[in-house]
């Protein structure tokens, strides 16, 4: 019984040690793409000559946490981050066109419907949801874009964050981004790793 007992708290130290590991270059690497993605809508964003409505929108941020931080999530793969965002910009601007009275109402059937048309469409990435969510309850001046907030900022944004993360992430021997080098075949429904 003891030995038993001091095997599983062996197992337990070492488990808590790996955990509590800081790998510098991992941290450096996540950091600089994050930069450098977020950076580069910021300063498109600042050069824009008509700055109706911004390009740096509050999703982005919770993408470039999983596209520069956990980039081997299946939800932080270049189809998941193009067609969540894309496709519940869409879905935003929609019920925001059909209910612009009722926001409350807007608000829960983007987010909602988004997240199921992100599932059906195997696209699903968390940060989806919230760029559907800003296309209902954004600035006057983002809503009046319309369908054109599909285009920019979200599409263009989340463009220059994927050529960003395939870069960085790719730097060295210890990244790989992404996971599945066919994800661009959106035809074929089966995901391979």
């Amino acid at each position: 019984m003891r030995t038993r007992l001091r095997r599983h708290a062996r197992r337990i130290k070492v488990i808590v040690y790996q955990e509590t590991l800081f790998d510098y270059k991992e941290h450096c690497w996540t950091f600089l793409g994050a930069f450098v993605g977020i950076a580069l809508i910021g300063l498109l964003n600042r050069t824009r000559l008509p700055a109706d409505a911004p390009l740096l929108i509050g999703s982005f941020g919770a993408s470039a946490v999983l596209i520069y931080g956990v980039i081997n999530s299946p939800l932080a793969q270049p189809r998941n981050l193009l067609g969540g965002h894309v496709l519940s910009a869409f879905i935003g601007v929609t019920v925001y066109r059909w209910l612009p009275q009722e926001l409350w109402l807007a608000a829960a059937l983007a987010v909602a419907l988004s997240i199921v048309g992100m599932q059906i469409t195997k696209t699903l990435h968390p940060p989806g949801g919230a760029t559907a969510l800003i296309a209902v309850i954004g600035s006057p001046q983002l809503k009046a874009l319309g369908y054109g907030y599909v285009l920019m900022p979200v599409f263009s944004g989340v463009l220059i964050l994927l050529v960003v993360a395939l870069f960085f992430n790719n730097l060295t021997a210890t990244r790989h981004y992404p996971t599945n080098k066919h994800w661009y075949r959106f035809w074929q429904r089966r995901y391979h790793g």
